[in-house]
């Protein structure tokens, strides 16, 4: 397509909605009243990109300031009536170089009357068949959302997202698959469970024994492995007197399935913690050194994005994740939450009592500055990240001892010439 402008003469803006409004289903009409003032179709597939990429921006290009420049009447006063409202600021821009004489309009209403010329504007042009209109709107349509997605480097934050939801979900159904086994297994071997409490462990000791019959010495070693020697000796000499029920080699056989598969399913949460920390160095190395990874992935998770949670105040950050009880407190005039999702992270945790709502709210400030260097920095390092650890743990030790911490002014200039130090010499790996 390219750019237009239709000429009308109406006293106001309103006048031209009522005018679009009633002449709605009425072509002849419609185009006695709006005439076809100038068109300017685009080049190329590559400039329609462009200047549609600058709309969207806000931003004037050269090709639209010179088609308006060529064909607006700037003799006498007009209006001109633009729909996007960041591209009409930009028109009246000074830099923009129009006279006074120009006037730019972008109110709500004017959508509606854009509407009634994208539907009646292919009369204007006779050789714009709507196949031919629909096919150059698909084809920029999808080259404007590659090249937005291109763009937004942020949207990698999605995988960040998925990942910790899949962990949660995992982690619940290896719980559930363990606790189902251990209650299938205990009918044969019950001393195990008492030998071998942890999950985990259970099922990798349950894997390789098979059955209390399969439970021999050359098997010692391995399980010594799994645990450890006084676990190891003790899981052999109760399976020599257990007083279990016997079970058959197809029950043997189902049980041992259904253990291979959870052994399964905690390898992919190994492998999948390992993708996550991989992710979070590189798209929130700060936010991950401070909290850890699996708060900081909460923390992006619950607040949609990285950019979302970067654009919240710590006093936000500080109470994610317990809206529920924040409301509850407000309805009823009771107290406040002082943390939410930030209550897993080992900060809190070590803090005593009536220190961990102070803590909680210095921690949320550090996080906040974490997370919007990671969004908005172009270097991608941790610098910041260690330096705000350093000073949540010296105001822990603070809180302990008494000891003074140095300010978060001492700090920041600090991490800023570390900073500065990567920035030159990545300006210096660019020229060599």
């Amino acid at each position: 397509m390219g750019y237009a402008l239709l000429k009308v003469k109406a006293p106001t803006v309103e006048s031209v909605v009522e005018l679009a409004r009633s002449l709605l289903y009425d072509n002849e009409s419609f185009c006695q009243s709006f005439k076809l003032h100038a068109f300017s179709p685009f080049g190329s597939s590559a400039g329609a990109l462009q200047n549609c990429n600058a709309i969207s921006e806000g931003m004037m290009n050269e090709d639209l300031k010179a088609f308006l420049v060529e064909h607006l009447p700037l003799e006498s006063q007009i209006t001109l009536c633009v729909a996007d409202r960041k591209l009409a600021e930009s028109l009246r821009a000074p830099e923009a170089g129009f006279s006074d004489n120009l006037n730019c309009s972008s109110e709500s209403i004017l959508s509606e009357m854009f509407r009634v010329v994208r539907l009646h504007f292919p009369t204007f042009i006779k050789e714009l068949s709507h196949f031919t209109e629909s096919k150059a709107q698909i084809g920029l349509g999808h080259s404007y959302s590659r090249a937005k997605v291109k763009f937004n480097v942020n949207k990698n934050d999605n995988m960040i997202i998925q990942s910790i939801n899949l962990l949660d979900q995992l982690d619940k159904d290896i719980n559930a698959f363990c606790m189902r086994v251990k209650e299938w297994f205990c009918y044969h071997f019950p001393e195990l469970l008492k030998i071998v409490p942890d999950n985990v462990t259970f099922v990798k000791v349950m894997s390789l024994i098979g059955t209390r019959e399969g439970c021999t010495e050359d098997k010692l070693e391995a399980l010594e492995e799994l645990t450890d020697a006084v676990r190891a000796r003790a899981v052999l000499e109760a399976s020599n007197a257990s007083f279990g029920f016997d079970i058959s080699e197809e029950d043997a056989a189902s049980l041992s399935a259904f253990t291979e598969r959870i052994l399964g399913l905690i390898e992919r949460r190994r492998l999948l913690q390992t993708y996550l920390s991989t992710k979070l160095n590189g798209i929130a190395p700060n936010l991950s050194t401070l909290l850890g990874d699996r708060v900081s992935a909460r923390l992006i998770s619950h607040a949609g994005s990285l950019v979302n949670l970067a654009k919240f105040p710590a006093s936000t950050i500080q109470i994610l994740g317990a809206e529920k009880a924040l409301f509850r407190a407000l309805r009823h005039r009771g107290r406040t939450p002082k943390y939410g999702l930030i209550y897993h992270s080992p900060f809190i945790t070590r803090a005593a009592r009536q220190n961990k709502g102070r803590i909680s709210r210095f921690l949320a400030a550090k996080c906040a500055i974490a997370c919007r260097v990671d969004c908005f920095s172009e270097l991608s390092n941790d610098i910041y990240g260690r330096h705000l650890k350093k000073q949540i743990e010296d105001r822990l030790r603070f809180f302990e001892t008494g000891e003074p911490a140095p300010t978060n002014a001492e700090a920041m200039a600090l991490a800023n010439s570390e900073a500065l130090v990567l920035v030159e010499r990545a300006k210096l790996a660019k020229v060599d």
